[in-house]
This record gives C-alpha cells, structure tokens and sequence, in this order.
C-alpha cells in the first residue's frame, strides 16, 4: 500500500501544490512553520477524514479561502484509486473511487495509515483520552464498522448527560426517556468495549516481542485494559450488556446527583506494565518512551495482519526525538517494507541507509520543491 501522489488545494498554507512520492521513504526538510506538518497532516487527514492534532475542521481551510481540498491516489490490493476530502465553510464531504461517501464508516480503512508525532510520546503518561484516541482510531482503521458505534455512542452519551443535567436542576424529569437512553447507550458501549477488548489481544502479541528487541530483552511489556465496571475479554456480548445495565442501575441516582454518565467506555483507560510496574507512575522517560515506541510498531504489524499489506508511517518530526538506539531500531524496522514520510528540520546526525535512499522535499513557506 502506498500514496502515489497528493494534492492539496488551500489546505492551511498551501495555495495549489502536487507532488508525486516515493513508494519507500520521502523525506520532507524545513524549518519550524514552514508547512512540514502540515504536509503530513494532510495525508493523515486524506485517511481519517479528520485531523490528529484540532477538532475543528475550519482551520484547515487557508485564511479568507471558502475550502480546502486534499486529493490523493492509493496503490492498495493491486488497484490504484483516488480518494478525495472537501472541506468547507458548510461542511465535509468524502470521496471514495469519485464517489461521494454518507457514512464515514464506508470510508475510513480505504487508506491505512500510523502516524508517530512527538505528542505520541505522551501516550503512555498523557491523559487516559490520549490513550482511548488511540485505541479507537487505529479499531477503525482495521473494523471500519467500530467508527458507527462510537459516533453513535457519543451522539446517544450527549443526549443522556443533557437529560442528567436537567435532572440535576430538577427540569424535565421524564424517566421513560432516561430508561430508552440507558438501553440504547448500553447498547453500543458493550460492543466497544468487546472490540477493544479484542484488538488489545491482538496488539499484546505484536507489541511484547517488539518491546524486548528494542529493551534488548530486559523488559517484559503488558496491557491491561483498565474499564468503568467489573467486565473481563472473556465476556460475550450478551453477559456483558447485563454488567452494563446491572451497573447503570446502580449508580442513576449518582448520576442525577452530579448530572453525567459515570461508567462507560468513555471513562475507561489503558495500563501500560513494565516488569510488573505502572509504567505511567514508575517507568523512567526511557521506557516510557520505548513502550510509545513498541506500541508504533506493533500497530503497524497488526495491520498488516489484519488488511493483509503495510499501513503508510507517518513520522511527524519524531526522529529527533529518539536516541541512537531506538532510531535506528525504528528505521531498520521499516526498511524496504513501508512507504514512510519524515519530516524534520535536518537530517543531519541521522545516519541510516533507509534515509540515504529516500526522495527528498524542501519546503519553505508552503512552497515545495524535490530534490533533484
């Protein structure tokens, strides 16, 4: 799988570029705000149909332009086809193969992508919603029908906390509307947290071998699914919605009193352990930093698993980030094997021949040129 080409029409400070890549490595050299990120952005955008780094659509638009359009040909299962993003001031809108897509869940997956950003080294001591990011973007990309059930979720969790806050002010108490939230909301939580639950197990298998390669085999790497209530991997779906709907009706007068929902995969978390220890709370920035790592490239190894070709890597000036040692772990791991974008401010102290191959882009206020 890979990107033969991308372009980029009033997308954040690009007016109308086009650039053709390499199917192994391109390298993408410029200053700080000079558009690098931008550019990589856009091909995570071009996958997701939205952007890792703000929720709101409208600054990806260039200032006073009405949209902003990111076009690109995938080579994938021996096919090439486009896909296509609009965003504007009335919208989005998705093409898939010229054809406009309804539902995200139809679009989402066409294009794989792992994206590795220094905020990505955040994902072991970040916030426990760094960590459910995660784990459902990369769900989605493998079981495009995951990104339903949460969107459904979280239009049902929003309804249900108005309903709780208007409880709370003691307005519109209306509890047959509570009941039918409950049941909807149970509904898509369980089916979350089961899918979780099974691409953590598949991620364990990947992720534990590549963590003692790069700890050269000082540390044993687990992960533990940390939920809301008491529901474990061996649940089926049926025993696990009657855990949910035990506990909802246990804590709906907790609920009124503070008017949210207080159990649900929106409140749930990922344990990373490090011989036994909470890597988070005890492990030095070094292992934090090398089980961010593991679990890259373990994503990376599970997609192909899964969809049957490598995902496209995305390092998003994380290069320089890394020390000797996990970096040229980290290139050696892809090489040959993965179409793989860095950006970076130089390449400078980065010796490896996977870079030393690759094509290499220029950019500069927005403007791009190839290196020759």
């Amino acid at each position: 799988m890979h990107i033969e080409d991308i372009a980029l029409k009033q997308y954040r400070n690009y007016q109308d570029i086009h650039l053709t890549f390499d199917d192994k490595v391109n390298v993408i050299i410029g200053e700080n705000a000079q558009g690098k990120t931008n550019l990589m952005e856009a091909i995570y955008v071009l996958a997701f149909s939205k952007s890792h780094r703000t929720p709101r659509d409208k600054e990806l638009i260039m200032w006073d332009a009405e949209y902003a359009k990111i076009r690109g040909s995938v080579y994938k299962r021996k096919r090439k086809f486009p896909m296509e993003i609009v965003v504007s001031t009335k919208g989005k809108k998705a093409k898939l193969n010229h054809l406009e897509q309804k539902r995200l869940s139809d679009y989402i997956g066409a294009l794989n992508v792992v994206m590795f950003a220094p905020e990505d080294l955040n994902l072991v001591k970040g916030s426990p919603q760094v960590r459910r990011r995660f784990i459902d973007m990369e769900i989605g990309q493998i079981q495009p029908a995951y990104i339903y059930h949460l969107g459904q979720y979280q239009k049902i969790l929003k309804q249900r906390n108005h309903l709780l806050k208007d409880y709370q002010r003691k307005q519109n108490m209306d509890p047959t509307m509570l009941q039918v939230l409950t049941e909807q909301l149970i509904e898509h939580a369980a089916t979350i947290v089961q899918r979780r639950f099974k691409f953590l197990h598949l991620l364990r298998q990947w992720a534990k071998p590549i963590h003692e390669g790069i700890s050269r085999q000082l540390e044993n790497l687990e992960i533990a699914y940390d939920a809301s209530l008491d529901v474990s991997e061996d649940m089926d779906l049926s025993k696990m919605v009657k855990v949910f709907q035990d506990k909802f009706a246990e804590v709906e007068r907790r609920e009124i009193e503070r008017g949210t929902t207080l159990v649900g995969p929106h409140r749930d978390d990922l344990i990373f352990y490090v011989n036994g220890k909470d890597v988070q709370t005890y492990g030095s920035q070094g292992q934090q930093r090398t089980t961010a790592l593991s679990l890259k490239l373990a994503e990376i190894e599970l997609i192909h698993n899964e969809v049957g070709e490598y995902p496209i890597l995305l390092l998003d000036d994380v290069l320089s980030e890394l020390d000797d040692f996990r970096q040229s772990h980290l290139l050696h791991t892809i090489q040959g094997k993965v179409q793989t974008f860095v950006s970076t401010t130089s390449v400078d102290g980065i010796e490896h021949e996977t870079l030393e191959q690759a094509d290499i882009f220029y950019v500069d206020q927005g403007h791009v040129t190839k290196e020759k």
